[in-house]
């Protein structure tokens, strides 16, 4: 399904939208569920028979093998159970699936704004927890509400061929049953969607503490962590007390009236039977009856908190399938092929949100193929924003930006940023191999490319000097490797990737100047040939550029090479020269 049928398609439609995939599975956990309720139902009403008619005629050896078809009936019902509870759960569980498959795939369309302003914690709990009760309520819900109905609905068809009158009792009482249950169903699903929202800010605390744990050690600061931890867990504890209010207040008015209604059977039964229009057997078979109908009753008082749960769930989910990506590509977008590397910028102005304050103004650039291009200035002044808008990792809000003529906005994002190589000083690594981390570059390359592509980073010898080699586990965000470690590492997979265009987003301003001075060298002979934008902190890193831009408060104050801008002793200079006077 699009983003636009989750916009506009019903909350039930959507759900059984998933069943269909795996409607076999569906239909035999039903059937079999049915087949139990025919059991259950048949025994009561045989039950009677052989007391009306085998056992006071003696025919004891009819009763038996009556026993003995319903023994086997029984076990048949067994059989049907384990069919349920297994395949059931199964069919559940691939529902699930499909829907945190669809879930990862539209939130990987969602554009960086939506990252900036979402808590990974958040987008966790929607995709673990709150899938879970999704889960529960396809497997047990339908199945639950059907067999119950029949059950219920066939106990009283079949109690009414008995004894109308006492049946007509028990009528009366079930829509009471059912008024309780729509009442309650409300306030137990607005209860349970707001723990669950409580539930994603928890976890994304816990994620956000758990992630900064090293910083916590750093800082000596775990007092600190505890406390907001120890906050976050008495939220917890309280987060579901709502829920649990208007849960208990179910339960309670279910007990008693699950408590009521054998007591009403055997009350207005026991008057019909002083005043001669009912006998005992009779009375025995309602009460047969009555027990094999509160079962149902009760499923169909946790269904209710199984659609409250489900549905809360459901709710969440389809909130997130229903957000548009704010950038798209055009339906005819073109594809990015034999890019020479030339960029251009028209007039360009923008800001993260539409009416917010301009990081940009009215930028115009112009980058020939295969120059070197450094971008410098004081920190906030809209360095790295203005290389973001050259991957499209943000639409301008004004202007234009383009890539061998071709509007980045008219070409596929896809295509558009397999030509361009990103390493920002943040390096993020996967919790898996070397070789797995440079591989991400391309992931269809050799084991001999990754291996050549690690030499060219001057990565080789330290890898191969580790106990695994190149399957050596670099750890959580590569917390097993050094800084300059995981620089090279990034840079091997951009090796790997072999892109047209290179930006360097402060690549190594968070290394010391020795491993940088190493890694120069192999940023040198990644930016050969190549056209590329390198935003720097240490100026002497860029002095070899083609032009140098000084960026400022969101505008080129100055371009031109190193030695003409030290003569023009303007922003580039006093930078320059504070940088050798603190080195």
């Amino acid at each position: 399904m699009t983003t636009r049928d989750f916009q506009n398609k019903g909350t039930l439609a959507i759900f059984f939208s998933y069943f269909k995939p795996h409607k076999k599975l569906f239909l035999m956990d039903i059937t079999c569920a049915f087949l139990m309720s025919m059991i259950d139902l048949a025994f009561p009403y045989v039950s009677r028979k052989c007391m009306y008619d085998l056992l006071p005629n003696s025919l004891y050896s009819a009763f038996f093998a009556v026993m003995a078809i319903f023994l086997v009936a029984y076990v048949l019902r067994a059989g049907l159970q384990y069919i349920v509870c297994y395949w059931g759960h199964t069919f559940g569980i691939r529902v699930e699936a499909d829907i945190r498959r669809d879930l990862f795939n539209h939130i990987q369309t969602l554009s960086f704004g939506f990252y900036d302003k979402n808590r990974t914690g958040h987008l966790m709990s929607r995709m673990t927890a709150e899938l879970f009760d999704i889960t529960e309520l396809a497997h047990h819900g339908p199945e639950d509400l059907f067999t119950s109905l029949i059950t219920v609905l066939g106990a009283i068809a079949i109690m009414f061929t008995i004894r109308w009158q006492l049946a007509l009792v028990v009528l009366i009482l079930v829509p009471i049953f059912v008024v309780v249950t729509m009442v309650n169903r409300r306030s137990m699903m607005d209860a349970s969607r707001a723990v669950k929202q409580t539930m994603a800010g928890i976890n994304a605390d816990i994620e956000s503490s758990l992630s900064g744990m090293r910083t916590a050690k750093a800082f000596s600061n775990e007092g600190t962590e505890a406390t907001k931890f120890n906050a976050a867990n008495e939220q917890f504890k309280t987060s579901k007390r709502n829920f649990h209010k208007a849960m208990g207040r179910f339960n309670a008015t279910l007990d008693f009236f699950m408590c009521l209604l054998p007591l009403v059977v055997i009350a207005v039964g026991g008057k019909m039977i002083m005043d001669g229009d009912m006998n005992y057997m009779d009375l025995i078979t309602f009460n047969l009856y009555i027990s094999t109908f509160i079962t149902p009753m009760r499923k169909m008082a946790n269904f209710n908190e199984l659609f409250a749960n489900g549905f809360a769930g459901l709710h969440r989910f389809i909130e997130l399938m229903s957000i548009e990506p704010e950038l798209k590509d055009k339906e005819d977008a073109v594809e990015l092929q034999n890019v020479r590397g030339e960029i251009e910028m028209k007039d360009v102005s923008f800001s993260y949100e539409r009416d917010d304050t301009e990081v940009l103004h009215h930028i115009n650039l112009h980058v020939a193929p295969g120059e070197t291009i450094a971008v410098v200035g004081p920190s906030g002044g809209g360095k790295s924003t203005l290389c973001n808008l050259i991957p499209r990792f943000y639409d301008v809000t004004e202007g234009s930006v383009t890539i061998d003529g071709l509007d980045v906005r008219d070409v596929q994002q896809r295509s558009l940023r397999r030509n361009i190589g990103v390493v920002q000083q943040d390096v993020f690594l996967f919790a898996a191999s070397i070789m797995e981390n440079i591989r991400y570059g391309r992931p269809d390359a050799s084991v001999d490319e990754v291996m050549e592509a690690a030499r060219r980073a001057e990565i080789y010898d330290d890898i191969m000097a580790m106990p695994q080699g190149f399957e050596t586990y670099v750890g959580e965000r590569g917390a097993l490797l050094s800084g300059g470690q995981k620089q090279r590492i990034a840079i091997a997979r951009i090796f790997l990737k072999n892109p047209p265009v290179l930006i360097l987003d402060e690549a190594t301003s968070a290394l010391d100047s020795v491993t940088e001075s190493k890694i120069q060298h192999a940023f040198d002979e990644l930016a050969r040939g190549r056209t590329t934008l390198i935003i720097a902190h240490r100026l002497s890193t860029v002095r070899a550029a083609h032009r140098i831009l000084v960026v400022r408060d969101g505008v080129i104050v100055e371009e031109g090479s190193h030695e003409a801008l030290m003569a023009r002793n303007g922003d580039y200079a006093q930078l320059y020269n504070t940088q050798n006077l603190n080195g």
